[in-house]
């Protein structure tokens, strides 16, 4: 009798035995049909044995499912995922599995099968030498760190490095951080490589559709993939280069399920194939530059813009909350939208706020909108008029009295994207204005319109978040103005620093990246504060530099290695006593695992969420190896004391704590 260990998308530590019928050929990476309990699955068939402990209750393989095998390094690729973040396998593997249980639809895809031929197109100097760079690691592991300032021409660099792979009969994956991004870089491969054959993966796709791209990478048709973070796990059997655009960017950190970081995964996939890797950005995570300053990652510099015309944008300050500031809106930032206006130029006024305003509050008493789910605030919205929590989706209506006093006098607390589109609508009525934020681009395509009109100069001044901060390229667009940048520096956030930077730069970015100057006028109360002086010499070299220093200082990632514990359960008593108990586990484990801390319990920055009480535990260690170590002890031990009334997992290299 064979025995199959089959991987099942199920939240179970363990691998799952069945027995393989006669007549059936079975082999590790093989989509199969079992039961387990009263329910049917799709599991992956990891190993096969002889024999099993579970003889005499083993349940058959059904079927196979009639999908594409998962290839070997697809799966040892799933298995260190699973061992590194310390997922369970069957959730680490399905991963790797292919969207969707339909058979092929090729139909839904235009498969036009020319071979691939790369257009000549010109290069400066700087970016001819990072090409060159890259092409000369070809077919070996290199990562490298592609550090250009806004509108340097780092996509131009992908595409030449790229052709190149193409044309020694490769495949490309290329990763970006949000969907909204994938378009217009669809469009750039298509104008500069014509004929070559481009798939594209993420979750806005139909379901077929998506299904059909992903037949195309695993089957090689597919030259070049772009993908957003899950692009990691596509199947590429001629896989040539890897390529993370705006690596520093959080969407590549998953947040819930197995918590994987899609950057990582795409380096060590890179060293597993061989390729090069290359990890694009203006403003680097400190963790990519903090290898490149081991010396680990190569560094490759484009100190200046790809258009000789342009030149990185004038940067001014204004006071967030001077006399004259009217609705949020500085003299100085409205002159400068005035100015814009006046001679057809477009202005980008970036606020990371969306809704109507954070709070509601009374003016008589102390009462403020609070989410009855969470430890947030409502957020008020307009049109319709809605309470909105941000955290759990809970809404309401707001109400037409102060539900604690009485009082009729409620007042909306400082402004979101739909507050300053509503003030600029007031003060220049004749412009064309448009806002995007989630709220704006829900439905499948509003984004891309959004774009259409940009281009064709039918907008005047965009109002968004940090949607608009990253990877768009409008030659029109001169004024870049920012509102509300002072609230990341309250945050407790150990990363809020090097957040706030990178949104900056990027969102600086925007201004005068043709032959029109940009401008970019920040308001803010700290103008000396190191992340606007930073800003203003256009220097995040020397502010990483300066982060990295204080992140060692205070024993804070990269310098050291993190690990949480996150907790959750309906009553705040078992919370703590979960994590009481998971504190002692810990600290009884760590006598024997050297160079490891235990903190905790600790609160994390939402304490109740969804009606969820929250608590975590942090671990760290100077030393990766003993942090996975004691890791892989400690799951092991809380499995042994779960409790049917606590959810929790392991959150390893977390975003935030």
């Amino acid at each position: 009798m064979t025995i199959a260990q089959i991987a099942l998308p199920v939240a179970a530590w363990q691998l799952f035995d069945y027995w393989v019928p006669n007549g059936l050929a079975i082999a590790a990476g093989d989509i199969v049909r079992v039961r387990l309990g009263t329910r049917r699955h799709h599991g992956v068939v990891v190993a096969l044995d002889a024999t099993s402990s579970f003889l005499d209750r083993l349940q058959p393989i059904e079927a196979l499912a009639g999908m594409p095998c998962v290839p070997a390094d697809v799966m040892e690729l799933a298995s260190f995922t699973g061992a590194y973040y310390h997922a369970a396998p069957g959730m680490a593997h399905a991963l790797a599995t292919p969207p969707g249980t339909r058979a092929r639809r090729r139909a839904e895809v235009q498969a036009d099968v020319e071979p691939a031929r790369a257009a000549p197109y010109a290069l400066n100097d700087a970016q001819a030498a990072a090409a060159d760079a890259i092409n000369a690691s070809a077919r070996t592991f290199a990562p490298m760190l592609l550090h250009g300032v806004t509108g340097s021409g780092k996509t131009d660099v992908y595409l030449a490095a790229a052709a190149h792979a193409i044309r020694g009969g490769g495949q490309v994956l290329v990763l970006v951080p949000e969907i909204n991004l994938t378009p217009q870089l669809e469009a750039r491969v298509q104008s500069a490589l014509p004929g070559v054959q481009t798939a594209t993966l993420h979750s806005g796709l139909a379901a077929g559709v998506r299904r059909a791209n992903w037949d195309r990478a695993a089957s090689g048709d597919a030259q070049i993939v772009l993908a957003t973070r899950l692009g990691v796990f596509v199947p590429l059997p001629q896989l040539a280069l890897v390529v993370v655009d705006e690596e520093h960017d959080d969407s590549y950190k998953q947040q819930d399920g197995v918590r994987y970081h899609a950057r990582d995964l795409a380096v060590w996939r890179a060293r597993q194939r061989g390729v090069p890797v290359v990890l694009g950005s203006a403003t680097p995570s400190l963790e990519t530059w903090a290898h490149a300053k081991a010396g680990r990652y190569r560094t490759i510099a484009l100190a200046a813009r790809a258009d000789a015309r342009a030149r990185l944008p004038e940067i001014r300050f204004a006071p967030a909350r001077g006399k004259d500031t009217r609705d949020g809106l500085s003299p100085i930032l409205r002159d400068a939208i005035a100015r814009r206006i006046a001679v057809n130029e477009q202005v980008l006024l970036f606020i990371n706020r969306r809704g109507y305003a954070p709070s509601l509050k009374c003016a008589a008493c102390a009462w403020e909108s609070q989410c009855p789910r969470c430890a947030a605030r409502l957020v008020l919205h307009r049109q319709p008029d809605r309470l909105r929590c941000h955290h759990c989706g809970h809404e309401s209506r707001p109400p037409r009295a102060c539900p604690s006093c009485g009082n009729v006098d409620l007042l909306p607390v400082g402004s979101g994207t739909q507050r300053l589109e509503e003030t600029l609508r007031a003060a220049f009525p004749a412009a064309r204005i448009a806002r995007v934020d989630r709220d704006t681009t829900r439905t499948r395509g509003a984004f891309a319109a959004v774009r259409r009109q940009v281009e064709a100069h039918e907008l005047d001044i965009l109002v968004g978040t940090q949607m608009l901060a990253k990877g768009h390229d409008f030659p029109r667009l001169t004024l870049v103005g920012v509102l509300g940048a002072d609230n990341a520096l309250y945050s407790a956030d150990f990363r809020a620093t090097e957040r706030l930077a990178g949104l900056l730069m990027q969102a600086a970015g925007r201004a005068g990246r043709a032959e029109r100057p940009g401008t970019v006028v920040v308001q803010t109360d700290f103008p000396d504060h190191p992340v606007y002086r930073a800003l203003a010499a256009h220097d995040y070299a020397r502010l990483a530099d300066e982060l990295l220093a204080e992140r060692k200082s205070a024993q804070l990632p990269p310098a050291v290695h993190v690990a949480l514990l996150v907790a959750e359960a309906h009553a705040r008593a078992d919370v703590d006593r979960f994590l009481d108990h998971a504190v002692d586990i810990a600290r009884g484990l760590v006598r024997d695992v050297a160079d490891v801390d235990v903190f905790g319990p600790l609160p994390p920055a939402l304490p109740r969420r969804a009606g969820f009480e929250r608590g975590q535990v942090l671990v760290q260690s100077a030393h990766r190896a003993s942090l996975q170590a004691f890791l892989a002890r400690f799951r092991e031990a809380l499995a042994r004391h779960a409790s049917t009334r606590v959810r929790y997992a392991l959150d390893v290299d977390p975003a935030t704590f």
